[in-house]
């Protein structure tokens, strides 16, 4: 188990102003709009989610040092846990020759708005209960999903990931390491249910069993 970051220089390319998110809108009221996981969040304003969520080929790099750290082989069986519009799945059938990918979300309207080439391979369903046999992919993933389950989720979730793999295990997630993290991460989110800082995380992946490796976002 190790922390490796795949993410962060793509997270930090966007520019954010957090105090704007809560003097400027009723804050409250935009959370719950997001909560529903609809056009609101995905594809509508700015102050109740992404403010439009397309693709732009942003994922690829991702997706190349992916493989490459964990040594992906042609026909990998690649499972993304919170997959959304599944841009980052399509980007392993381009990096990965032949790659088996599949992608589990909550959200109704991602699935149906998904990268086209993926869609068939895509299901709705829950983190803290996967839907596929034990070890049956050579790497699963999940990036910025597991924080927005309760604390008591985090458990069934994380032996969950650890369960259906029978290679490597990546979780990117939200985190602070400062008081002026903490506060922008509350200022910023919409949906985040389990604030914790690095060590406590890694408390949560000690205690489910969880042996795969880690990352964390940061708001700075």
């Amino acid at each position: 188990m190790a922390c490796i970051d795949f993410v962060q220089k793509l997270h930090t390319s966007t520019n954010r102003d957090y105090l704007g998110r809560v003097l400027e809108a009723d804050k409250a009221h935009c959370a719950e709009i997001a909560l529903a996981w609809d056009h609101n969040y995905w594809d509508g304003d700015r102050k109740y989610g992404y403010g439009g969520y397309r693709y732009d080929g942003r994922w690829y790099a991702v997706a190349e040092a992916m493989a490459t750290h964990y040594g992906l082989s042609s026909g990998a069986r690649i499972l993304d846990v919170g997959c959304g519009k599944a841009f980052l799945l399509h980007e392993f059938t381009q990096v990965v020759p032949e790659a088996r990918v599949r992608g589990i979300d909550i959200s109704d309207y991602a699935l149906a708005n998904a990268k086209e080439e993926v869609k068939p391979h895509l299901i709705r369903s829950n983190a803290i209960a996967l839907p596929f046999p034990d070890h049956s992919f050579d790497l699963v993933y999940s990036i910025n999903t597991l924080h927005n389950l309760r604390n008591f989720e985090l458990d069934a979730a994380l032996a969950e990931i650890e369960r259906v793999a029978r290679g490597p295990r990546h979780i990117t997630v939200e985190s602070y390491r400062t008081e002026r993290q903490k506060m922008n991460l509350l200022y910023w989110q919409l949906t985040c249910r389990s604030f914790y800082s690095p060590a406590e995380w890694e408390w949560f992946f000690e205690r489910s069993g969880y042996g795969g490796d880690y990352s964390y976002i940061y708001f700075d």
